[in-house]
């Protein structure tokens, strides 16, 4: 079976400490096992990473090792082209997670580079948004 990247950017890494009641309880620990368990014999490799750079090697990483990507870029859904530029060179699937529901949120939150590669955003659902993507890459994969 094929690879499945799950990306996560800036401050993901305090994902159940920081401001739980909008990111719950929940850590990237069980983001992971998550995912294990709806990736259908998949294997997933889950990332995270505070800096931008990083996310955009990690993509150029996966053109060569994944068949698809769940992203959630955090903050720098908002602000970055590299990430978009990165994202349009891979040719697998593609699914942007928000935890929260952003469009609740903040305006300069509803805004998302990412969204213009994205073959599908999950926002508002905590971490079953990354089950819920990883179940969406699986039968994307199903049908190629």
């Amino acid at each position: 079976m094929s690879t499945i990247y799950i990306l996560n950017g800036p401050n993901l890494n305090l994902l159940g400490k920081r401001q739980p009641e909008i990111y719950g309880r929940e850590t990237l620990d069980d983001v992971a096992d998550l995912c294990r368990d709806v990736a259908g014999g998949h294997e997933i490799k889950l990332l995270q990473s505070n800096w931008e750079g990083q996310i955009v090697d990690w993509i150029h990483e996966a053109r060569e090792k994944a068949a698809g990507i769940v992203i959630n870029p955090a903050a720098l859904t908002h602000t970055s082209v590299a990430v978009l530029d990165a994202l349009n060179t891979f040719d697998g699937p593609v699914i942007e997670v928000h935890i929260s529901q952003i469009h609740k949120r903040e305006a300069f939150r509803h805004h998302s580079y990412v969204s213009l590669r994205a073959d599908g955003v999950i926002a508002g659902l905590g971490i079953e948004g990354y089950a819920a993507a990883v179940r969406r890459i699986v039968s994307l994969l199903g049908r190629g």
